[in-house]
């Protein structure tokens, strides 16, 4: 699909109409006689009049995203080649819905649609520097959000840490970052045991990934930034196995990892004065001889001691062991966020659409929920407590990796990692369970069943507000 401004109208295959608000203007007895009302991802196409009509309920930018989605999976499904469409305001909202409402998943489909390319004529008032600007950077970011949604879609036997690390070489090159790949050498000399035990058994061995991104040209860094992603190429559970059924679709576990890589593929195009650390645990989490074992004992990076209860709390273990190293090797910090698909919990919580925030800073909090809300993405925080804390206590250790009461189960999870923030840090520190909306099985909104990308827009919508 080809995105083109313009400042006129042009003749197309087809116009697309939102009706907002349920107002129908035009073809009112026309669309009566075809009981359309206007309601969200409601939509009729006249051919003859080289028409579509789509419902847009609100005149929110969610809402234009998602009848501009529709409007494209129903041109998707003609022959049409062109499509029109005036703009007047919300020029991000429209690209947003016709680059992430085209998404499709098909690399192991073995017969391919035969699909025709589609032009799309968005007019506008007038192309100037902002335009042009708010335009690309739309276009730049859903690039990267569909990124991710390939990177988290692809199969395990295809995309494992290895894998994950020459992505992250690739976006380096393309973007001029700084990248560091390193091995399970580089975990052992620095007793990050704790990241290294989760991938022990695994054929493929674990890697380290931080990329780096600082400002080009004559723009200074004002903020220092780091994102910290599980990267979780799969996940069986370990010895403390998952069901069958739960195993399913747990190539997904790498969302937290392929959204930091898709935020740092993004930010180049953006060009904002924040100096962006993006560190990632690319591990594989198997069973074998070589497993690690309920009653271990871990020790990670900054000397806390990890009583394992359970090999399938193995994503924790992972961020332990980065955000250490995050802290150590990079110095005056002013935000670090971690993401990861990492409680069932979570999705209990909140629902499978909505983001999970904690942190031990509620302004910071709240910002990043509005950030969510003001790019599309949805999130609600989840609270610490000094009760939940002592769940987390070991007899034999400095903690243990799973809570001793299964309530609360997201939280204690979050309580668990800020375990390995700096007490400098504690209130720069945000941690986002992703595990609802970054894999969903059938199709939402704008969003396709699979992965939707989940942390991309928000975090880049937060250092925008900056």
């Amino acid at each position: 699909m080809n995105l083109n401004l313009t400042t006129k109208k042009i003749d197309t295959n087809v116009e697309i109409v939102l009706v907002k608000n349920k107002k129908i203007k035009e073809n009112k007895e026309m669309l009566k006689s075809l009981n359309f009302k206007g309601a969200d991802e409601e939509c009729i196409l006249l051919p003859e009049l080289k028409k579509l009509y789509v419902g847009c309920e609100n005149d929110d930018h969610d809402s234009i995203r998602i009848a501009v989605a529709t409007a494209v999976k129903k041109i998707n499904s003609t022959n049409f080649t062109s499509a029109y469409i005036k703009v007047k305001s919300n020029l991000s909202s429209y690209v947003d819905g016709f680059e992430l409402g085209n998404y499709t998943f098909t690399k192991y489909k073995s017969a391919k649609d035969e699909s025709v390319e589609k032009n799309i004529y968005i007019e506008v008032s007038k192309i100037d520097k902002n335009t042009q600007k708010e335009f690309e950077e739309s276009v730049a970011i859903c690039n990267s959000v569909n990124m991710v949604r390939d990177f988290v879609n692809t199969t395990p036997e295809d995309f494992y840490p290895t894998i994950m690390a020459q992505n992250a070489v690739n976006i380096a090159k393309e973007n001029n970052l700084e990248c560091k790949i390193l091995d399970e050498d580089y975990l052992v000399e620095n007793n990050m045991g704790s990241m290294l035990a989760v991938g022990r058994a695994s054929r493929h061995r674990s890697k380290l990934i931080h990329l780096t991104y600082k400002p080009s040209g004559k723009v200074k860094a004002k903020k220092k930034m780091v994102l910290v992603g599980k990267g979780l190429t799969y996940d069986s559970g370990g010895l403390s196995l998952k069901p069958g059924d739960y195993m399913v679709n747990m190539k997904s576990d790498k969302g937290g990892g392929c959204a930091v890589l898709g935020i740092l593929n993004a930010i180049s195009a953006l060009n904002l004065p924040i100096e962006v650390h993006g560190i990632v645990g690319a591990v594989e989490n198997m069973i074998g001889g070589d497993a690690y074992k309920p009653d271990d004992v871990l020790t990670a990076r900054n000397g806390k001691t990890i009583e394992v209860k359970n090999t399938d709390a193995e994503g924790r273990l992972v961020l332990a062991d980065c955000l250490c190293y995050a802290q150590d090797e990079i110095k005056d910090i002013d935000y670090i966020f971690d993401y990861a698909t990492l409680t069932g919990a979570c999705v209990v919580g909140v629902g499978q659409y909505t983001n999970g925030i904690m942190g031990n800073n509620t302004k910071l909090q709240n910002e990043i929920v509005q950030s969510a809300l003001n790019s599309g993405e949805l999130a609600a925080t989840l609270p610490f407590n000094r009760y939940l804390k002592k769940t987390l206590k070991s007899e034999i250790a400095d903690m243990s990796n799973i809570a001793s009461t299964r309530y609360g189960g997201a939280i204690t999870a979050g309580m668990f990692l800020d375990n390995f923030i700096e007490e400098e840090n504690k209130d720069k520190w945000i941690h986002l369970d992703i595990a609802g909306p970054a894999f969903v099985e059938s199709a939402w909104g704008y969003n396709p069943a699979g992965a939707s990308g989940a942390g991309v827009r928000l975090t880049l919508e937060f250092m925008k507000s900056l």
